[in-house]
């Protein structure tokens, strides 16, 4: 198979292409990032599949700054679901299979009976990330069925009684994504902690948002075996929505709390709610996935993908 990762330069897409690149069903790997592939520009997806011809396209290009998104949500919903739609149109007319990357912000995180969101759930975003977020799933799924797939006609929208298999597009939705290159939220807390230490003061610690700290390198590695074990005709039979996260679930404040002692920094900590702190985007407080099967098994929990992590710091690699 060709395959073509967007967004190559992200936390995401730079794991997945050193996965790719070891794979043997893997004929060629394209990095499509900018310039090449812009999301302001409506041309850009089908330029590139028209001139590459992948066999499969792995989106996880986006606009992730949720503070961004909701000071811009036009331009969210461009880069996240209008681009998203282009990309989709793009792959089934040319026959390519579509792994769509999403976010479990399509949910409210309203729930009060601590069941993880399942596939099947109803979306209702509460920011504009998770908007468009959404708009880009809908805008996958509906440019897959105009194409007439003879596969397709039995599809229905997710959070039907009915399968919303579409068998040449995957939506994957994960959470609160860790690991190089970037900024992440491991990073972020040792950060803080720098700062908090020498003024003996408290670090104060989210307690009332939860969610699946999920490893780049473990997602990229379950994308991989899905279209690995799926790759037959192109990557046909990745179908449908697969929630995948690293296992376990954790407050922000237990997350933090756990990178602290990897990090064997001893600093007083304090819980706070979400509303201490103002900001333009409202996450959700719930937003636990219930991980779908894979062809792999599940992922690890967090807490061990976390100590891996860390000795990669360690390392320097």
């Amino acid at each position: 198979m060709r395959v073509a990762v967007t967004g190559a330069g992200g936390r995401l897409g730079t794991t997945l292409l050193k996965q790719l690149g070891r794979e043997d069903f893997v004929r060629q790997v394209l990095a499509w990032d900018l310039p090449e592939h812009d999301l302001d520009d409506p041309a850009s997806a089908r330029r590139l599949i028209s001139n590459y011809k992948p066999d499969l396209v792995i989106h996880t290009a986006a606009w992730t700054d949720v503070n961004g998104c909701a000071e811009q949500p036009s331009l969210a919903m461009r880069r996240n679901g209008a681009a998203a739609g282009e990309m989709a149109e793009a792959c089934a007319g040319s026959g390519a299979a579509l792994v769509f990357v999403s976010t479990n912000e399509v949910f409210d995180g309203l729930r009060a009976d601590a069941r993880p969101y399942r596939p099947t759930d109803l979306p209702n975003p509460i920011n504009p990330y998770g908007e468009s977020k959404l708009a880009g799933e809908t805008a996958a799924r509906s440019a897959f069925w105009a194409t007439g797939d003879e596969f397709a006609a039995a599809a229905m929208p997710s959070g039907s009684d009915r399968d919303s298999t579409v068998p040449a597009l995957a939506i994957v939705r994960t959470a609160w994504l860790f690991g190089l290159p970037g900024t992440d939220f491991p990073q972020k807390i040792l950060a803080a902690a720098r700062e908090a230490r020498p003024a003996g003061t408290a670090m104060k610690l989210v307690a009332d948002e939860t969610g699946c700290p999920t490893y780049a390198t473990d997602l990229g590695a379950a994308i991989v075996q899905l279209v690995k074990e799926s790759g037959r005709a192109g990557g046909r039979g990745l179908g449908g929505i697969h929630h995948i996260v690293n296992g376990g679930r954790a407050s922000r404040a237990e997350w933090a709390r756990e990178v602290l002692r990897l990090a064997g920094i001893d600093i007083p900590t304090e819980d706070v709610p979400m509303s201490t702190w103002t900001r333009p985007s409202t996450p959700p407080r719930w937003g636990v996935l219930d991980p779908t099967p894979l062809p792999g098994g599940p992922l690890r929990a967090w807490p061990a993908a976390l100590a891996e992590y860390f000795e990669l710091i360690a390392r320097g690699t």
